[in-house]
């Protein structure tokens, strides 16, 4: 079977997407298309294309008149976001860590470890993908694909905010340190163990967030 050609719209979305988890484009930031279109080296048409796919994902929000804005959040927004996550990235975590083989353990291990190697070399948009990639090994291993994406919205949704949390060093530190503890919990096969430290991490990183948004934790 041929691999699937990339289009021009591909090609977009990614830089874009890039654009976007790098702080090159920060929320609240508009996006002016004539600039960004000419610095792709691309027409307008596959550009306002996937500025639809990131508006249906909730990455970019389209003003009348005005046009398209990185998404911005407010602080009730973040915390129903988090709120959900909390609960169902709970429910796959314990529905996944029983079926899961010692093989299936050291690959997530091993996403762990990209996750750590990106941020020694201070790779922010390579350890956002990782990182995503570690955690919805797990989320995915549960075999429930409507929780799977459901989960992905909610992750798309504080992307940009993700990102800037990864570009502080001592972030950066505490990630793979909590990785570190996670994966001790999930060779024990403690899924409720799993479930608290992965809580734990999550708390660390909308409190930052918070901050980024003007407010302190009370």
């Amino acid at each position: 079977m041929s691999e699937r050609r990339v289009t021009a719209q591909d090609a977009v979305l990614a830089a874009l997407r890039s654009d976007i988890l790098t702080g090159e484009l920060e929320p609240g930031d508009q996006i002016v298309q004539e600039s960004l279109a000419e610095r792709y080296g691309v027409s307008r048409v596959p550009l306002r294309e996937a500025l639809k796919t990131l508006e249906s994902e909730g990455q970019v929000v389209y003003h009348p008149h005005r046009g398209y804005f990185v998404s911005e959040l407010s602080v009730a927004d973040l915390l129903e976001v988090y709120r959900l996550r909390e609960l169902l990235e709970a429910e796959a975590i314990r529905a996944a860590v029983p079926t899961l083989t010692d093989a299936d353990v050291d690959a997530v291990a091993e996403l762990a470890a990209q996750v750590e190697a990106a941020a020694d070399r201070v790779d922010v948009m390579e350890m956002t993908v990782a990182n995503r990639r570690f955690h919805f090994a797990l989320f995915d291993a549960a075999g429930l694909p409507r929780l799977s994406r459901l989960l992905r919205q909610l992750w798309e949704a504080t992307d940009a905010y993700r990102a800037l949390y990864f570009q502080s060093p001592g972030n950066r530190e505490r990630v793979s340190g909590e990785h570190a503890q996670m994966m001790t919990a999930l060779r024990a096969r403690d899924a409720e163990a799993l479930v608290r430290l992965h809580d734990e991490h999550r708390d660390h990183s909308v409190d930052a967030v918070r901050a980024l948004l003007g407010e302190r934790s009370p």
